[in-house]
């Protein structure tokens, strides 16, 4: 009926018409979504109550949140990569994340939080330009943390159904937060809900956010301590080994047998991105089949490592450790992890 309404409009009106009807139905569409959001979170506080958030806290909340249509548009608009699709340099990439004013940026930041730093690094084992690094990709240093409503973002992901499980125990994960004591304004991030320094997920944020600064709260907002010691503490939850880097940069020699190094294993996580690393062999080994370190020397003998070489054959390579696949289990990415590592070693020089 609202369908023939706006049709009618258009035919008596002429164009004023159509678009007067094109504006009544845009805003049906609008009232539809909206009721059939509010709905979908009506079938969700069952769920949300029985996972531990107050009924207070959902009732509160709730019904106070409106589908937000942007966010579906940026969640469909990211790209997506065939399955063989061609794997493009590393080299652009490398070339904007590790460049002069996120170094210098992140030795600024470093200098100004040495003595925190120091003491989080002394408890952890994770090193100082590690969490640095982390912190300078995810918002450069604090500077970039999104400007979405959280729970209007992960609801609405939630209600449009593409990934609704993740994003509704995201958002049940919201609610634990403000009943934990999260003030409610502090709920902003990136459209697909990271928030704070580290740009955590709200489940993330209750496992693993730390206090850093001694004021029983974990202010990955504002604090440059808390933000850095989560940061550290998600890496020892993902098992950093201490004492051991994340790889070194090396020259492959002339002839080397790639198809001998193929790996045979498949990853159950992020099985694209490792299978282009090649099996593991230590670093005696690798040493013996005449790989050459550019600049930094040779960790010790029995540390397991990958070969990847993200620019092809002829150009620099990287021997990884288990320490890189401590990075990619923050982001699953060659690139972003090897841009972590190099940025990390920038810093600390």
């Amino acid at each position: 009926m609202r369908r023939r309404l706006g049709q009618g409009l258009g035919k008596r009106l002429g164009l004023g018409g159509v678009l007067a009807g094109a504006l009544f139905a845009s805003g049906s569409a609008c009232a539809q979504d909206q009721e059939g959001f509010q709905a979908f979170l009506r079938s969700i506080r069952g769920q949300a109550v029985a996972q531990g958030v107050s009924a207070a806290t959902f009732d509160a909340v709730a019904p106070t949140l409106t589908y937000n249509p942007r966010v579906i548009q940026l969640d469909r608009g990211q790209p997506e990569t065939a399955p063989n699709a061609p794997i493009s340099p590393f080299a652009p990439y490398k070339a904007q994340h590790v460049d002069a004013a996120r170094i210098n940026a992140g030795r600024a930041a470093y200098q100004r939080a040495r003595g925190k730093l120091a003491r989080i690094e002394a408890e952890t084992g994770v090193p100082e330009q590690i969490m640095v690094a982390i912190w300078g990709h995810e918002t450069n240093y604090g500077r970039v943390m999104g400007g979405f409503d959280l729970p209007r973002s992960l609801a609405s992901l939630a209600y449009e159904g593409r990934r609704r499980e993740l994003f509704t125990g995201e958002f049940i994960a919201a609610l634990k937060m403000i009943d934990r004591g999260v003030a409610r304004e502090k709920l902003v991030g990136s459209w697909a809900g990271a928030f704070g320094g580290p740009q955590f997920l709200p489940s993330v944020y209750l496992r693993l956010a730390r206090d850093g600064d001694g004021d029983g709260k974990a202010d990955i907002w504002t604090s440059e301590a808390d933000t850095l010691a989560s940061i550290a503490n998600y890496f020892v939850n993902a098992g950093w080994r201490p004492g051991q880097p994340w790889g070194i940069a090396v020259t492959v020699p002339t002839g080397f047998n790639r198809a001998a190094m193929r790996t045979t294993t498949v990853s159950p996580r992020c099985p694209r991105v490792q299978e282009r690393h090649s099996r593991w062999k230590t670093m005696r080994e690798w040493r013996a089949l005449g790989m050459v370190p550019q600049g930094r020397g040779w960790p010790a003998d029995n540390v397991l490592a990958t070969l990847l070489e993200p620019d092809g054959p002829g150009r620099t390579a990287y021997l990884l450790t288990g320490n890189y696949r401590v990075i990619l289990d923050y982001n699953c990415s060659n690139f972003y992890a090897l841009s972590v590592g190099l940025l990390a070693d920038e810093i600390a020089n």
